[in-house]
C-alpha cells in the first residue's frame, strides 16, 4: 500500500497534507481492490483547518451579496458541465451504477440552483415609524465557521445539501466526508476554486472519529450539519449542543410503504423494487418495509420477484442496474440478516446471496433479497440494515397498516399507494413520519422545501436546506433605530443659508 496514491486535505484553496501520518484504504467496491488511500487528521489538523476558514471569514461575510452569487452561479454551471467526471468518481468510490450517481449530482445541483436565489430568500423585514421618528427593522447574517459532517452512501448529495446555502450566506465551511469515499469532496472543492471562491472559505478535513471530535468542540465552530446513522447523529447533537453551537443531525431511517387494496399493484411492484433496490438500498430514504394490506401481499410479492429476475447486478461502469455494497464488512453484515430472518420464521422470498454479478468476483457483492411474514420483533424488523433487503409485514386493515408505521421509533419517509384519494388524505394526515409520498416510493422534498423526519430521525429541529437551511446558516439581528428630523435645532447639515 506504501506506493498508493494519498488523497489529502484541501486547505486555503489546495491540497495540502496535515502533520498526522495516519490514513486508511479507500476500495473499489466492485473489484474488492484498494485504489488510494485517504489521510486521517489529527485533532491539531482539524483546529489548523479551521483556523484557515476563520481567517477566511471576515472578509468573505463583508463580500458583497452580488459577488457571493457570482460565484455559486460560476460553480453552477462548471458542476452542470462537468457532472460526469464527479458520477465517475462516485461510481469508482461507492460503487452505486452511473445512473443513481448522475442522480445524486442533479439533486445536489437543485440546492446550488436554490442558493442562487439567496439574495432574495434572505431579505429583512423593515417596520417604519412604529414609535415617532422610529423605525426597526431585521438583518440576517452569517453565522462564521461552520462544520459538515457527511455520510458514504451521498459523496456529492449531501455536502451540496448544505455547503451551497452556507457559503452564499457569507460562511465559511469546513467539511469532513466520509474516509470511504472521500474523493468527491476534493473535486467539489476543486471546482469551488476554479469557480472563483477565495482561498479558505471551502474546506476539506478527511478523517475517522478524531477529526469528528475535534470539529464538535473546536470554539471557532459555530454550527455542524451532520447525516448519518440514528446513534451517531445523537451523538453528533449532544457533544456539538453542549459546546454551545447549532445543530442538524439527520439520522437513520426504516421506511415503509403502505398498499392498500385498491392500489395499482404494477405501479407499486415498480416503485418497491426501484426504492428498496437503488444504490443498493444504502440510502436513507429507501423503503425497507412493505406493509401490505389484505389480500394483496401474494400478488404484490409475485410482482416483485419477477422485476428482480430482470435486474443486472454488477460494476456501475458496466451498465448494471445495482452495484456492490460499500465495503466488504457492510456487504457482510447485511448478508447476516437472512440468517436472522430464517431464525425468526420469515419466509425469505429471494436469497440475494451469491448471486451471478457482471464484475469481479472479489467486489462486495449481495444482490437484491425479499422477506415475506416478517416479524414486527424480529431484528429484520427493527434494524436499520442499510442494504438491498425488503420485508413484507401484512395486515388485514388501513388502519393496523398506520399503527405498524406509528409504533416505529423512526419518522424518516414514508408512502401510501392507494387510488382513493380520501384514504391518501387521512394517511397525510395521521401517520408520524417527516417526509410522506402518495403514489411516490422516496418522497425526497425538491430544494424549495426542507429535508428531515420525525423521531429518532431527526435531533433537535433544524431540518436541511429550503426555508430551514437559509434560518440554519444565517442569524438574525434586530435593529431599532431613531435618527432625528433636518429641522432638529440641533442638527446643520451645513447647507448654504441665504440671509
Amino acid at each position: 500500500m506504501t506506493d498508493l496514491p494519498v488523497l489529502t486535505h484541501w486547505i486555503d484553496g489546495a491540497a495540502g497534507a496535515g502533520a498526522s501520518t495516519r490514513t486508511a484504504p479507500v476500495y473499489n467496491p466492485a473489484t474488492g481492490a484498494v485504489q488510494r488511500l485517504v489521510s486521517l487528521a489529527s485533532a491539531a489538523d482539524v483546529d489548523t483547518v479551521v483556523a484557515s476558514a476563520q481567517a477566511a471569514y471576515p472578509s468573505w461575510r463583508d463580500a458583497s451579496i452580488a459577488k457571493r452569487q457570482g460565484v455559486m452561479f460560476t460553480f453552477r454551471e462548471l458542476l452542470n458541465a462537468r457532472k460526469g467526471e464527479l458520477a465517475d468518481i462516485l461510481t469508482n468510490e461507492h460503487g452505486k451504477v452511473t445512473s443513481d450517481a448522475l442522480g445524486e449530482i442533479a439533486r445536489g445541483l437543485e440546492v446550488v440552483e436554490f442558493a442562487l436565489g439567496l439574495p432574495h430568500l434572505s431579505k429583512g423585514e423593515f417596520s417604519e415609524n412604529v414609535s415617532t421618528g422610529v423605525d426597526v427593522y431585521t438583518l440576517r447574517q452569517p453565522l462564521g465557521v461552520v462544520g459538515i459532517i457527511s455520510p458514504f452512501n451521498f459523496p456529492a448529495m449531501v455536502p451540496l445539501w448544505f455547503l451551497p446555502l452556507a457559503i452564499a450566506a457569507g460562511n465559511c465551511v469546513v467539511l469532513k466526508p466520509s474516509e470511504k469515499d472521500p474523493s468527491a469532496a476534493n473535486w467539489l472543492a476543486a471546482l469551488l476554486t476554479e469557480a472563483g471562491l477565495p482561498d479558505g472559505v471551502f474546506n476539506v478535513v478527511h478523517g475517522d472519529k478524531e477529526a469528528v471530535d475535534a470539529l464538535l468542540v473546536n470554539p471557532d465552530v459555530q454550527a455542524i450539519s451532520f447525516v448519518g446513522s440514528t446513534p451517531i447523529a445523537k451523538y453528533i447533537y449532544e457533544t456539538a449542543a453542549h459546546h454551545g453551537k447549532r445543530v442538524q443531525a439527520l439520522g437513520g431511517a426504516k421506511n415503509h410503504m403502505l398498499v392498500l387494496p385498491d392500489a395499482d399493484l404494477d405501479l407499486a411492484a415498480d416503485a418497491a423494487v426501484n426504492a428498496g433496490f437503488g444504490s443498493a438500498g444504502e440510502r436513507c430514504m429507501a423503503i425497507s418495509v412493505i406493509v401490505a394490506v389484505e389480500p394483496v401481499a401474494d400478488e404484490l410479492i409475485a410482482k416483485i420477484a419477477e422485476r428482480v429476475k430482470g435486474l443486472k447486478v454488477g460494476d456501475g461502469m458496466r451498465g448494471c442496474d445495482m452495484g456492490p455494497l460499500i465495503t466488504e464488512a457492510h456487504r457482510d453484515k447485511v448478508a447476516g440478516y437472512i440468517d436472522i430472518a430464517h431464525a425468526d420464521g420469515a419466509e425469505v422470498v429471494i436469497d440475494g446471496r451469491g448471486i451471478e454479478v457482471d464484475g469481479e468476483a472479489s467486489g462486495f457483492w449481495l444482490g437484491p433479497t425479499l422477506f415475506d411474514k416478517v416479524s414486527l420483533d424480529s431484528a429484520v424488523y427493527t434494524d436499520e440494515i442499510f442494504g438491498p433487503v425488503l420485508s413484507v409485514v401484512r395486515v388485514a386493515s388501513y388502519t393496523d397498516g398506520v399503527a405498524v408505521i406509528n409504533a416505529s421509533k423512526y419518522g424518516n419517509g414514508t408512502a401510501i399507494f392507494t387510488n382513493d384519494g380520501g384514504a391518501a388524505r387521512r394517511f397525510q394526515h395521521e401517520v408520524q413520519v417527516g417526509m410522506v409520498g402518495i403514489n411516490v416510493p422516496i418522497p425526497v422534498p425538491v430544494a424549495y422545501h426542507s429535508f428531515g423526519g420525525w423521531k429518532d430521525s431527526l435531533f433537535g429541529d433544524a431540518k436541511a436546506y429550503g426555508p430551514a437551511g437559509i434560518s440554519f446558516y444565517t442569524r438574525e439581528k434586530a435593529v431599532t433605530a431613531r435618527w432625528l428630523d433636518p429641522s432638529h435645532g440641533g442638527i446643520n447639515l451645513g447647507f448654504p443659508q441665504n440671509t
